[in-house]
């Protein structure tokens, strides 16, 4: 990509105000509900770090994409789920607390499993000449995802209200700059728009409703509740565009690669919405009254 100065100097520092954003909002104890909700969290885990990356692949084959259009999609596969994650099973009256324990450990393992899915792609779909994603990369990758989500946790630490603050107007900022880096992805490719728009739109799409069905239904095999069946479809479904969208443009230097992720962050507000009516129309009964752990998820 002809980067401009916007998108290589203020994507990683947008990302970073959204990761340190994402860290006020979790606490040790979102670590610590893990023994409490394990199932939970292993069948999203499972499905989010070894059988969506097949599905990509799988979907990357039949499709047969370009080199750095398989990179692309293997990269949306590898980013962990994100905050908007958390709105969608707020809206569709998921198990929010587990949308935020489930985020806040994705977002840790994605610092080894992007580099590792995304190197893998690079060698396999012969990409190395035009992008690369070496140690160099992947400490700056640990620097823009890990870091700021430590920073934050510690500000809520030992300043709650300043983290409740601060919650909605990172919320905010993180849905405008994804639709802002979405338009101006797809801008800097308009010659080969349309074309990328067929060879993506259908493989994202049917990558992300393989995404939130699995999510549903390996969670409701494990006979688990409605509300943490919706959550884990929506984390499993929902991936953090922002970070995908970053790495692309910044770290590889790639409005190519950055095509599936910004054709994607389109498709999920849709299909995300079509989805959640269905599941909720055809579930099982909602409780009215939220779980205790979600108390504290509030003016989402």
């Amino acid at each position: 990509m002809n980067s401009t100065g916007l998108i290589t100097a203020g994507l990683p520092i947008a990302l970073a105000i959204i990761m340190f954003g994402l860290g006020l909002t979790l606490t040790l104890g979102d670590f610590r509900r893990i023994g409490r909700e394990p199932k939970a969290v292993v069948v999203a885990l499972i499905l989010q770090l070894f059988l969506l990356p097949t599905i990509a692949f799988g979907l990357v084959k039949i499709f047969d994409l370009s080199p750095l259009l398989a990179v692309g999609v293997m990269l949306l596969a590898a980013s962990p789920g994100g905050t908007t994650a958390n709105l969608f099973s707020h809206l569709f009256r998921g198990d929010v607390a587990l949308n935020i324990t489930l985020t806040a450990i994705n977002s840790l393992l994605a610092v080894l499993t992007i580099p590792i899915i995304t190197n893998f792609a690079i060698a396999y779909f012969d990409a190395e000449g035009e992008v690369g994603l070496q140690f160099g990369k992947v400490m700056q990758v640990i620097v823009i995802v890990l870091v700021p989500v430590a920073v934050g946790m510690i500000v809520r630490r030992y300043s709650s209200a300043f983290a409740e603050r601060a919650d909605r107007p990172v919320r905010i900022f993180s849905i405008a700059v994804l639709i802002m880096v979405s338009i101006g992805s797809l801008l800097s490719e308009r010659q080969n728009l349309a074309e990328y728009a067929r060879q993506v739109g259908l493989v994202t799409g049917i990558f992300f409703l393989c995404s939130l069905a699995l999510g549903y239904a390996g969670a409701r095999l494990l006979k688990l509740g409605q509300p943490q069946a919706i959550a884990t479809s929506m984390e499993v479904g929902i991936h953090n565009t922002t970070v995908a969208l970053t790495i692309a443009l910044s770290v590889l230097g790639s409005s190519e690669v950055a095509i599936p992720s910004a054709v994607y962050s389109i498709l999920m507000y849709v299909l995300a919405t079509a989805f959640g009516f269905v599941v909720v129309r055809n579930g099982a009964p909602v409780p009215t009254t939220r779980p205790a752990t979600e108390q504290k998820i509030r003016n989402i």
